[in-house]
């Protein structure tokens, strides 16, 4: 499925509700399609919106005003919950205890979970909880060892956390719900990652043309051997 349109910044992440509303992040252009791709809304947003989740017809997305990959003290991270239906910024939330610049996010188990940035030769990425009210629960250490920028995108599903991250290749990291039982692959999932049923997946990717990005989203399933594989 493509997303109708072009636009200036590459997908940083996608999710979905259950009446069939996809919800696009396009760094500085927020973009809510029907199944079809076909755009429903669309708003400009501060850069750089990142990866985002969808609860109870809000849409929250993870957002860093400041520097990423960066020592702590550059970042400026925040969420910001928007109206489902409109786009309207209904709030925005200080995280900043995500010091490396949040990047991502999900929700599980009435808590959200935010994920971001990370300086080169760290050798684990991190997790930020917070309550229901972004209250802040506790960091999460994930035994991953470094990855590229971090952690881009975050998705719990069948029983798991899924995580995309840049690289070269690629890589995609799962763990159990309590970060752990790490496992590791070569698989491009940072750009989004929604898990839409048992073992399936709608993975975002992104091309960029002399018009500007466009958006996409590729089915995958399960893989032993890379985790996720896309389905042609």
């Amino acid at each position: 499925m493509d997303c109708q349109g072009t636009y200036r910044g590459h997908l940083q992440g996608v999710c979905c509700d259950s009446a069939g509303g996809v919800y696009w992040s396009f760094t500085d252009r927020l973009v809510k399609t029907d199944t079809e791709g076909q755009i429903l809304v669309a708003v400009d947003a501060p850069s750089h919106q990142g990866d985002l989740c969808y609860r109870d017809g809000k849409v929250y997305v993870a957002v860093n005003l400041g520097q990423f990959n960066q020592p702590a003290g550059k970042a400026d991270s925040w969420v910001f919950v928007y109206d489902a239906e409109t786009f309207k910024e209904i709030s925005r939330h200080d995280v900043s205890e995500v010091v490396h610049g949040a990047g991502g996010m999900d929700d599980y188990e009435g808590h959200f979970y935010v994920i971001g940035g990370l300086p080169p030769g760290t050798n684990e990425n991190y997790a930020y909880e917070y309550d229901a009210n972004f209250k802040f629960v506790q960091r999460h250490v994930i035994e991953s060892g470094y990855t590229l920028m971090g952690i881009q995108t975050a998705t719990f599903h069948d029983g798991h956390w899924w995580f995309g991250c840049y690289g070269k290749p690629a890589e995609l990291i799962r763990t159990s719900p309590e970060f752990k039982e790490v496992k590791r692959w070569p698989y491009d999932a940072a750009l989004g990652i929604i898990g839409v049923g048992p073992g399936k997946f709608l993975i975002g990717r992104d091309t960029n043309t002399k018009q500007g990005h466009v958006g996409k989203l590729v089915p995958a399933v399960v893989s032993d051997e890379s985790g996720l594989k896309d389905v042609k």
